[in-house]
């Protein structure tokens, strides 16, 4: 469903700063009566305009933030129900070639130990996390010309080559790299990646050029265009965001909705997850330090809730730059995927000095391992872990996933592949207090499990894992 995204073969800016400008003024000091208007509408589960979202977002009445609070929790249970998509990711290299201000792993940044992993590392680090119980990797790449699209494809090839003795392998690669021409995209759709995720950081472009000022990341326009490329190529599943702290948080959500809709505009889809990372210290990035526009955890409570609301289908990416108990309260109110047990530079996962400032990109708040991570949420939140990639490998992605999440799909298919992926889990990684509270967990969904011949078949599977099977999905 291919749209021209280009006038006169120049790329084209769709994120219209006059237009936002507009949006924001219009929701400026919104009533009580508009909010509970708009959070009337978001219960219909169709999204919301980007005025409304500004609307939500610009409110001051604390009463009514719990009451958007309150409806983001419906429809994140309505939609989702108590599933959460967990992974990790993965980094390959950070050699970078850009300046981007508020990163270690800037250019200038020559206190920043440097390295790219070969194909032997890349095959160590996954056999750890595959052995810890990791089904789900994002690869992370620094932008660098000698790295192009030809040795991030190999690297995909090096993650799934890799058999651990127990439940055996990564299912599911997704990549987070520097946009790539067609061409490029072409290649990596070739190897099996899933979402390609790519930030654009700011959607203000006088902030985003301020911030890039050299390195091919300077382009606003080539990045913007990223995903229409990534889906020219064939890869119906990306990713997008903004990094918060860099630029009024409001103008980053609407450029974010904008994003979305240019996507579904030109390619009858709109992105299959966002992210929304706030800005953390990271070494020799002062800026990190001192973010332009801090986001308090209210007023970021609130964009995650703002978020569920506008693209209800859309999955929330949740990553370990927070801490443990702020990321318990937005799971509550939206986030669909999280990370766990994350290290965020090369060769992380098998270095025993772990928790080094000289190689990382930026600074975790959350450190627990995956294991205490999959306790915490299973005992002290009654959330199931899934690590279920049967959607992709049956062809249910891009548009035609959408259609289908729109009709219950996710409740039907996703939490009985989420179980049978945590019965998996809890057979082969999982600490003996871990799988006591998951085999309750497990016990008590079956219970309550509507249908009786899905029922059944659930079941009937987890006792061919107890016996040794495994990767059994619906």
């Amino acid at each position: 469903m291919k749209q021209d995204s280009t006038l006169d073969g120049k790329l084209q800016n769709f994120i219209d700063e006059e237009t936002i400008r507009a949006e924001m003024a219009k929701s400026e000091n919104p009533s009580p009566g508009l909010i509970k208007e708009i959070l009337l509408k978001a219960e219909e589960k169709q999204g919301l305009d980007p005025d409304e979202a500004a609307a939500l977002l610009r409110n001051t009445d604390r009463e009514l933030d719990e009451a958007i609070f309150e409806t983001a929790i419906n429809i994140k249970k309505a939609i989702y129900g108590n599933r959460l998509v967990v992974f990790a990711p993965l980094y390959i290299t950070n050699e970078c070639s850009n300046q981007c201000q508020y990163c270690g792993f800037k250019a200038a940044n020559k206190e920043l130990d440097r390295r790219t992993l070969s194909p032997e590392e890349i095959k160590s680090e996954v056999e750890v996390l595959e052995n810890i119980g990791h089904k789900r990797l994002l690869l992370v790449y620094g932008e660098h010309p000698t790295l192009g699209a030809d040795w991030i494809a190999e690297t995909v090839k090096d993650v799934y080559s890799v058999i651990s003795a127990k439940s055996g392998e990564i299912r599911r690669v997704n990549i987070n790299c520097a946009p790539l021409d067609v061409e490029g995209f072409r290649k990596l759709h070739e190897v099996g990646i899933g979402t390609y995720q790519c930030f654009q950081e700011s959607y203000h472009r006088p902030t985003y050029e301020k911030l890039h000022k050299a390195g091919p990341k300077k382009d606003f326009l080539w990045r913007l265009h990223a995903m229409h490329r990534a889906q020219e190529a064939g890869i119906d599943d990306v990713g997008m965001g903004a990094l918060f702290g860099l630029y009024d948080p409001v103008y980053e959500v609407l450029g974010l909705l904008h994003h979305a809709r240019q996507l579904e505009r030109d390619w009858g889809v709109g992105p299959h997850t966002i992210s929304f990372p706030r800005l953390e210290p990271a070494l020799n990035a002062d800026i990190a330090y001192n973010p332009p526009y801090p986001t308090t955890d209210h007023e970021f409570k609130k964009i995650v809730s703002v978020l569920r609301l506008a693209v209800p289908y859309t999955g929330l990416i949740l990553t370990t730059r927070e801490n443990a108990e702020f990321r318990k309260e937005l799971l509550e109110v939206g986030v669909s995927q999280l990370s766990g047990g994350s290290r965020t530079y090369p060769g992380a996962y098998s270095d025993p000095e772990y928790d080094r400032p000289d190689v990382q990109q930026f600074c975790v708040g959350d450190n627990r391992s995956l294991d205490d991570v999959i306790q915490s949420i299973v005992g002290e939140h009654g959330y199931v872990p899934s690590w279920c990639t049967a959607c992709y490998r049956l062809g249910r992605t891009g548009e035609h996933f959408m259609e289908l999440a729109k009709t219950g799909f996710i409740q039907k298919f996703c939490l009985p592949n989420g179980l049978l992926t945590f019965k998996e889990y809890l057979e082969d990684y999982a600490s003996e207090e871990t799988k006591r509270v998951g085999e309750e967990l497990i016990r008590k969904e079956l219970e309550n499990y509507a249908d009786p011949e899905r029922k059944k078949l659930l079941t009937d599977r987890m006792a061919r894992m107890e016996a040794g099977e495994r990767d059994l999905y619906i």
